[in-house]
């Protein structure tokens, strides 16, 4: 039986995973909107940048961002009509839709990128040594508990 309250360590363990995560992303979402893009926007148009120029389905790109398609389709609609991304008919089905970056898109991603490794670095790698990177890569991936291994495994 799980016990109703949490041990010290258990406790300083969750506590200190939400104060970092919580600090280190809103410091990057702040960066990165110095560029005139969210860390919602960022993490699309990576995806898309990732998916090559065949681009991604929205609904696949939903999927990947665990988010609605509804949501999903009103964050589209904002970087479709900045230009960073166009939709159009599946080349697949016919019937559903893809998206994929522009030449825009490809610019800022370029900038939003640069901007971003850097703060990833000053923010959180350059905090770490290598074992303790390998430590929380491990931790992760039992965390994530869908039998995906961590990116750059």
């Amino acid at each position: 039986m799980v016990e109703p309250r949490l041990t010290a360590t258990e406790d300083a363990a969750w506590r200190g995973f939400l104060r970092s995560h919580e600090r280190i992303w809103d410091e990057l979402e702040r960066r990165l909107n110095r560029l005139g893009v969210s860390m919602a926007e960022y993490s699309a148009l990576a995806l898309l940048a990732e998916a090559g120029p065949q681009g991604m389905s929205i609904s696949e790109l939903a999927e990947q961002r665990l988010m609605s398609s509804s949501g999903f389709s009103r964050l589209a609609d904002r970087l479709e009509g900045r230009g960073l991304i166009q939709r159009r008919r599946s080349t697949r089905d016919g019937r559903s839709f893809e998206a994929v970056l522009t030449a825009a898109g490809r610019a800022l991603l370029r900038k939003a990128w640069r901007q971003h490794y850097g703060d990833v670095h000053e923010l959180f790698v350059d905090k770490l040594d290598p074992s303790d990177l390998e430590r929380l890569a491990e931790i992760w991936g039992k965390l994530a508990g869908d039998g995906k291994p961590v990116p750059g495994e």
